[in-house]
């Protein structure tokens, strides 16, 4: 286990390491120490081979409520220019490797723009997700219009960031915002069963999924049906391509070695 100030990283033996959002006395609330960490954590998981996937969980009752209201306000206008917080969500975009994040409880501001940044959303029936930032006379700063509209559509995506209200786990499952709800107590279980499944498949073509499915925000059709062709061109060339095919022919489990 890593030591860190506010977050909590737990490898697991299944290839699956477990971060932990851990201000539990603030909700979780995002302070730029705080994501300084969980970048770093990130960027040490990239380069372990023996990591595979990412599982991001606040607790049992919220997962992050927002940003640190108390650093924010002491920013002018001149100290939000200079703020570092876009290079440390870039930092945590960059991640390559498959990240889910496991959501109880609220999930709001910068706390739904931190599970934007994962791949996948687990939702316990307690989640509650909003962009409620109008209500403070700002907007979402970390990239929370853009991710969610192209992710749950313009009407949903308006509604919650000119009304601030917050949308259920039913809700945000139906809009496409999280892929499937549990019972909370099922949340982390559920996220760490589904990252772990994700492990035992061939690491570089889980990661060229990953960006080929992402270039699918940044790019229109014909360019995404390029990148999607490139990255299967490429796989053709690795060991794991072979050992996959091997195995389904010889009825067995593959052995994937990320080469």
């Amino acid at each position: 286990m890593s030591s860190y100030n506010y977050i909590i990283a737990e490898p697991q033996e299944t290839g699956v390491l477990l971060i932990k959002l851990n201000r539990p006395e603030a909700r979780n609330a995002l302070t730029t120490a705080l994501l300084t960490e969980l970048a770093a954590e990130l960027e040490a998981a990239q380069e372990n081979d023996l990591i595979r996937a990412v599982v991001l969980y606040g607790n049992d009752s919220v997962f992050a409520a927002g940003a640190d209201l108390k650093e924010m306000a002491k920013l002018d206008a001149v100290g939000v220019l200079q703020d570092v917080r876009p290079k440390i969500w870039k930092r945590i975009y960059d991640f390559k490797k498959p990240m889910i994040a496991a959501v109880n409880g609220y999930c709001l501001g910068g706390g739904c723009e931190l599970a934007m940044h994962a791949d996948i959303i687990i939702a316990g029936e307690s989640a509650e997700f909003g962009q409620p930032e109008i209500n403070l006379g700002i907007i979402p700063g970390a990239g929370g219009t853009q991710r969610l509209i192209r992710t749950v559509g313009k009407s949903l995506a308006m509604k919650m960031c000119l009304s601030g209200e917050f949308i259920n786990a039913d809700v945000a499952v139906a809009s496409g915002l999280a892929a499937e709800k549990t019972a909370d107590d099922q949340t982390l279980e559920r996220a760490l069963e589904l990252a772990t499944r994700i492990a035992k498949k061939a690491p570089l073509a889980v990661q060229q999924a990953k960006e080929v499915l992402l270039k699918a925000f940044e790019t229109d059709l014909e360019a995404g049906l390029h990148y999607e062709r490139k990255a299967f061109t490429v796989l053709a060339a690795t060991e794991d391509r072979n050992e996959g095919i091997a195995a389904f022919l010889e009825k067995r489990k593959p052995e994937y070695k990320g080469r």
